[in-house]
């Protein structure tokens, strides 16, 4: 499900949690909610306030997902997958890793060589980090996601420590490749490379209005 670019953050949580409650009392199927935020830094509960080394540039929202301070905003491709892992009987560990290797086949698909690392959650290239991964289990069912840097502005990463990670660079799709790539090709070859990774069939439904 498409929501749009510029979307608020805190309605997109609120979206979620909604989902995922009807979900775990199987009022709904999978879902797959793709977005791009309007400019916004979060930051999960264990996220060191030291992270942040620099006057942000958009709000900074506590919020409840796994892992330490992030950037979202335009040029990001954000995915929030609600998925009942129970009923799968997926782990957190296999379900992360499921995240990540769908977003390395989906980068795949448009030249960009990605893999994992061992010891650190998310997506690299040689030029560092292309993806970061956060997520919350609730009732069996999966909440937030991923964002993965399509043609992300990089300097809005300058004021905090990304996911708490000193030693290593963020990058995008735009700076490995030295082109655009269209936001709605990677979003349909994400989409794709999920639902074949975690075995989803995602439901087809109309967005509902952002703000």
């Amino acid at each position: 499900m498409w929501l749009g670019a510029g979307v608020d953050y805190q309605w997109a949580w609120d979206l979620q949690r909604r989902i995922a409650a009807e979900c775990a009392d199987g009022a709904v199927a999978d879902t797959l909610l793709l977005l791009e935020h309007a400019p916004v830094y979060t930051a999960g509960p264990r996220a060191p306030m030291e992270h942040v080394v620099g006057e942000l540039r958009a709000p900074l929202v506590q919020t409840d997902r796994g892992g330490q301070v992030t950037y979202h905003g335009p040029g990001q491709l954000v995915g929030y997958p609600i998925i009942d892992l129970a009923a799968k009987g997926l782990g957190p560990k296999a379900y992360v890793h499921g995240i990540e290797m769908a977003l390395v086949e989906a980068l795949t698909d448009f030249g960009v060589a990605a893999h994992t690392e061992d010891g650190l959650t998310g997506v690299w290239t040689e030029r560092g980090k292309i993806a970061a991964i956060g997520v919350k289990i609730s009732r069996g069912v999966s909440l937030h996601g991923f964002a993965l840097n399509v043609s992300t502005d990089l300097a809005a990463y300058a004021p905090i420590v990304p996911c708490g990670i000193f030693d290593r660079p963020v990058t995008s799709m735009a700076e490995v490749l030295g082109a655009a790539t269209a936001m709605d090709a990677v979003r349909a070859a994400v989409a794709v490379a999920i639902g074949r990774q975690l075995s989803v069939t995602w439901r087809d439904a109309s967005p509902p209005e952002t703000p």
